[in-house]
């Protein structure tokens, strides 16, 4: 296709300037995690190579239409790129013409009408509450400090609900057992509080016993991780994966053991045990209701499975009706 306009000099290094402008603005002024700001650069680098044919120095995004971009999304479509990328790679280009429009540098957004196929909705994995209870229930030693840290990892997870990257960042100070709350960093740099319950307030203070007695006192407690490796540095979210797994692997039977299945787990159970909708999405720090709302499409699940199986009406097959 490709646009290889005659484009001078300066007007490529506009061009440079507006799209860092775009990558600065969805960092700081949107808030986006590293994660997505790495995508959105990454995206827009794949785009313009292809749009000039590897010429990225001919790349002129200003004269671009609907039916150009059309044909980025089919190429992609065509090259195996799975369904879930091709759509965030479309939100990159909605969302980079959108950042041009409001600047003025363009007067049409001409990734608005790019219309894709919607996605099946998979029901999140989750576990049992018989599974985890295993897990957090099996006997440890209590003065090995990577026992109790693992044990008290997958009990937050379950517990709270919250993500791993929170789990990571969270800070000593930030985790009250007296009030049973954490406050808890979220997406886009959003701060909620997370109550718990006693048994976590528990595990939580024999984790600081057993801490204080094998890591030196860090040279600032104000910043000091909540989580650590036993010589003090903050876990990576690789290392958080590997105990998530390597605790739960003999416990539970799902497909996907980590994180963010816990958090499934512990949003799917407290909608089965009656909690409010709008209250488990502020727990979880969700931006939309939709998203909250995917988890009562398991109770619902459940709820479907076990009548078929209690319901004395349910297991009745059809018969001679007429007699």
């Amino acid at each position: 296709m490709h646009h290889s306009s005659g484009i001078t000099p300066s007007g490529r290094v506009a061009i440079d300037m507006l799209i860092e402008s775009f990558i600065n603005h969805i960092r700081c002024e949107l808030n986006y995690s590293a994660h997505t700001v790495l995508s959105y650069t990454n995206d827009l680098s794949e785009w313009r190579l292809w749009a000039t044919d590897g010429h990225p120095d001919r790349f002129d995004p200003l004269s671009m239409t609907t039916s150009d971009l059309r044909q980025w999304i089919l190429h992609l479509s065509e090259s195996g790129c799975a369904p879930t990328t091709i759509r965030r790679k479309a939100s990159t280009l909605r969302s980079f013409y959108r950042f041009l429009l409001t600047r003025k540098i363009v007067d049409q957004n001409p990734a608005s009408d790019l219309v894709l196929a919607k996605l099946p909705r998979h029901l999140p994995n989750y576990f049992r509450p018989s599974e985890i209870a295993e897990a957090i229930e099996t006997k440890i030693d209590e003065n090995d400090f990577i026992q109790q840290r693992n044990r008290l990892i997958i009990t937050t997870f379950y517990s709270t609900g919250i993500r791993r990257a929170e789990l990571i960042g969270l800070k000593d100070i930030d985790v009250d057992t007296a009030r049973c709350e954490l406050k808890v960093l979220g997406k886009r740099n959003k701060e909620r509080i997370v109550p718990f319950g006693d048994e976590l307030a528990h595990m939580i203070t024999l984790y600081r016993q057993i801490r204080q007695d094998t890591i030196p006192a860090p040279a600032a407690p104000q910043t000091a991780p909540f989580f650590t490796r036993p010589d003090g540095r903050p876990l990576h979210p690789s290392a958080v994966e590997r105990i998530v797994k390597s605790t739960l692997i003999t416990h539970v039977h799902s497909g996907r053991l980590s994180p963010h299945t816990l958090r499934h787990s512990c949003a799917t159970d407290l909608l089965n045990n009656g909690a409010d909708l709008t209250a488990v999405q502020q727990l979880l720090g969700h931006k939309s209701l939709a998203t909250t709302q995917l988890y009562t499409h398991i109770t619902y699940r459940e709820l479907s499975q076990n009548y078929q199986l209690a319901h004395p009406r349910a297991q009745k097959k059809g018969g001679n009706h007429g007699s």
